[in-house]
């Protein structure tokens, strides 16, 4: 088991706000969320949104809003505050320019006079010569003159962060020990030519006057370490900064063909989870396991034992393949756990409009609440719980033809027939009574009882599969049974 960090921990989850939250990042959340609750640490949620032509305040509200959903407190951040607010980096756009301003004067950057066309032309001569093709220091050491004649052609600089000679070795919490040699992290922009920050300097700048302590994140960053490192070492030269932070790179999320799951892969929308019905606890369930196990023979389990054993080193390095038919399995054990209220509440946005086809007034919260123990057993997400219970709120069932076709074979309306003369003076208090009814008439045909009730369930409910049938035929009641089961009858003949 791993130790506990030696000093309080401090964890950020950082998103931009641009369109639609994706699993990837709430999986990334998710395990700064773990770690810090494990530890009684300090989760810190931070807005990144410098890109102003990507960003948007809709997308913001989204962030917040798909946070709360899934059950995420964060101890700093927006509507929380904290000691080192603002939250958002567009409200900090000072403090980024007075920190580039003292690196600059410190000596750790220098104004770079390159222009695209310049940098393009040596990284491709660096390539032909088989060299790295990252920049190559040209505007490091520049006369006087040379700014001068510069400024005279009317170019504008960037910011260059002047990265030191020297191999940077780091142990990465998932990966081990790590090591880069300078011909492979070159100088690298940190202000635009308009003054604008990048977020190779914002994002270093923000964790450590926020005195973050780990700093747990995707592997696509993980090229940009070492040189956040050096930069690290710079704010500390300059006061700005008080420790480097451990990093943990997290496993890639695959989708389709084993590629990297993006925001355009259509299951990759958070959205998606919650319009189709996966309970928070059972998407946030499935997503710990990319990369991640409570045990290797328990793949479900609440958020209070994740929290309760999670340790960052435990994570798997190995890219993980999202599978949305175990995400599915694990959502619908979930809804399997919750008590019956619970579920009923849950299910409370598909059982009217714009999801549920009946009229509000034919809806009847008693059968309702009789039929949802017997839903809860099947359903994988809560979406599916309309078309589950349609029949008992419609004023005929819809028929879906194919289910028609296959249960609907000949002698159907002879069975039929028997089935009703059976069903008429049974108990309708009594499932069982009402099965015996079906069996005994399905005898009378020389069938068993899975094909005897198959031209029954289509009858009354329009499908082939179902709740259990005898239940459902009970809640439905013996006046709308009979009078359905006459109605196929008719369209047989017909």
């Amino acid at each position: 088991m791993a130790s506990a960090p030696a000093s309080p921990v401090r964890v950020r989850f950082c998103p931009s706000p641009t369109g639609n939250p994706h699993v990837g990042l709430v999986r990334t959340a998710l395990f700064n969320w773990a770690f810090a609750k494990h530890h009684g640490g300090t989760l810190v949620f931070r807005i990144e949104d410098t890109d102003a032509a990507r960003d948007s305040e809709e997308s913001y509200n989204q962030l917040l809003d798909s946070m709360r959903w899934l059950g995420f407190d964060w101890d700093e951040g927006p509507e929380v505050g904290g000691p080192h607010a603002p939250y958002r980096q567009s409200q900090r756009m000072d403090l980024y320019k007075d920190v580039a301003a003292k690196l600059l004067e410190g000596g750790h950057a220098y104004h770079c006079y390159c222009s695209q066309e310049e940098l393009d032309s040596r990284r491709e001569a660096a390539r032909a010569a088989g060299k790295p093709s990252g920049y190559d220091g040209h505007c490091r050491e520049l006369s006087a003159g040379q700014v001068a004649e510069y400024q005279a052609q009317g170019r504008t600089p960037i910011v260059r962060f002047r990265m030191p000679d020297e191999t940077i070795t780091f142990t990465d919490l998932v990966r081990g020990e790590l090591t880069f040699t300078p011909e492979n992290v070159p100088d690298y922009g940190i202000v635009r030519a308009n003054g604008a920050p990048l977020y190779t300097l914002v994002n270093p700048v923000d964790d450590a006057l926020m005195e973050i302590t780990h700093v747990l994140r995707g592997e696509d960053l993980l090229s940009s370490t070492p040189r956040q490192i050096a930069l690290y070492k710079a704010l500390m030269e300059l006061g700005i900064a008080k420790q480097i932070p451990s990093f943990g790179h997290l496993p890639y999320v695959m989708g389709e063909g084993n590629k990297k799951l993006s925001k355009r892969d259509p299951q990759s929308s958070l959205n998606l989870y919650r319009e189709r019905g996966f309970l928070p606890e059972g998407l946030l369930n499935y997503l710990s396991l990319l990369g991640w196990s409570l045990s290797a023979d328990q793949d479900i389990f609440t958020m209070d034992e994740m929290v309760a054993a999670f340790e960052i080193a435990d994570v798997n390095p190995n890219p993980a393949r999202f599978d949305l038919k175990k995400c599915e399995s694990i959502n619908g054990d979930h809804i399997r756990m919750l008590d019956v209220k619970d579920f009923t509440e849950r299910c409370a946005p598909w059982l009217k409009a714009p999801f549920a086809p009946w009229a509000p007034e034919d809806f009847d919260e008693a059968k309702w609440h009789a039929v949802a123990p017997h839903a809860q057993t099947r359903l994988k997400v809560l979406s599916e719980i309309t078309d589950n219970v349609d029949f008992l709120f419609l004023p005929e069932p819809v028929f879906d033809e194919a289910s028609w076709t296959k249960a609907m074979k000949e002698g159907s309306d002879a069975l039929l027939v028997t089935a009703r003369e059976k069903l008429e003076p049974a108990d309708w208090t009594s499932p069982e009574s009402l099965k015996e009814a079906v069996l005994t008439a399905g005898e009378a045909h020389g069938l068993k009882l899975g094909k005897a009730q198959a031209p029954v369930r289509v009858a009354v409910t329009g499908r082939t599969v179902g709740l259990p049938l005898f239940e459902s035929l009970e809640i439905l009641g013996k006046e709308k049974t009979l009078s359905r089961i006459d109605a196929a009858l008719a369209r047989l003949a017909a």
